[in-house]
């Protein structure tokens, strides 16, 4: 198990030269085609490319809008702030982060609350 270890790692790590190399080989010399040794060396690599999608998302107050008053009641009931509490969060928009590292459905949750409520609110 410990060379199938290391014939991976050496694999993995050759160059775009070496790829080249190793990809005429395997067709003159045993009939592969050059795109499957392709994809049999890069699929390491290119699965380590693969950007991670984000889970946790910060929910943040842009503007209180005109209801300055709705907001800090919204606010006061999705944060479970004491009322001058959450009226000090409201105050620091548009850096106010109401809700952080939460899932994308609570996001969008906290974000509509605001949002029909009158404030300005990004995912981030």
């Amino acid at each position: 198990m410990a060379d199938i270890k290391k014939f991976a790692e050496e694999l993995v790590n050759l160059s775009v030269k070496e790829v080249q190399e190793l990809a005429k080989v395997l067709k003159e010399e045993y009939g592969i085609e050059p795109a499957a040794a392709a994809v049999a060396v890069a699929g390491p690599v290119a699965a380590a490319a693969v950007e991670v999608e984000q889970t946790q998302f910060d929910v943040i107050l842009i503007s209180a809008g005109q209801a300055k008053l709705q907001i800090v009641k919204v606010v006061k009931e999705i944060t479970g702030l004491g009322l001058k509490e959450a009226k000090d969060l409201v105050d620091t928009a548009p850096k106010a982060v109401v809700k952080e590292k939460v899932s994308k459905a609570e996001a969008e949750q906290v974000k509509s609350q605001i949002e029909e409520a009158g404030g300005e609110v990004e995912i981030k």
